[in-house]
């Protein structure tokens, strides 16, 4: 886990991405250590809101009959549900009251992987002058690589927090580093 926490201003957006129960131990589509993730998570969102920076949590979000569901031909087994308790946040990360919330996957029909992934999300920080942001969470090897890619290309400077973002397949993470190192990320332990 990251023993020191990046530096931050107010042209910085750290993003968390995909903190939720069912992604955590005991959760429907677990990732294993998600749950350690936490206090290190927590750490560099006070010193990014010390900073002023922004600070933006995604989440799964999706309908109950998801087309990435395993019963409707999808890879994935049920999870993250709208409102349910396996969608909701971790119980013990500390996002604060201005955290701003993205929902992602929220049609039938349609996966998303990436926070920027039809929620505008690339123009808001733009509009409130963010240059870089900082990515980490759950799942390195998909959500959290297909996030660093977007904010790439949506032309933000970018660095991933490796050691407070887990793989669902920890046979995955080199090739992740590798993918996102070339695409242009900074690697921060």
């Amino acid at each position: 886990m990251s023993q020191v926490t990046q530096d931050y201003d107010r042209r910085d957006a750290l993003l968390v991405v995909d903190m939720q129960n069912d992604f955590c131990p005991g959760g429907a589509l677990a990732v294993a250590g998600g749950n350690a993730l936490v206090p290190g998570i927590n750490a560099e969102m006070a010193e990014a809101r010390r900073a002023g920076a922004l600070i933006v949590a995604s989440r799964d979000w999706h309908p109950v009959d998801h087309v990435s569901f395993a019963h409707r031909g999808g890879p994935w087994p049920v999870h993250c549900v709208q409102d349910t308790p396996g969608a909701a946040f971790h119980a013990e990360l500390a996002l604060p009251d201005t955290t701003i919330r993205v929902s992602k996957a929220t049609a039938f029909d349609r996966d998303a992987y990436s926070a920027f992934d039809d929620t505008g999300l690339g123009d808001y920080l733009r509009e409130r002058g963010v240059e870089r942001v900082t990515v980490c969470g759950l799942a390195l090897d998909v959500c959290v690589k297909a996030t660093t890619l977007d904010a790439l290309r949506e032309g933000f400077a970018t660095r991933l927090l490796e050691d407070l973002s887990a793989a669902v397949d920890p046979d995955a993470i080199e090739a992740c580093r590798e993918t996102l190192s070339d695409a242009g990320a900074e690697l921060c332990r």
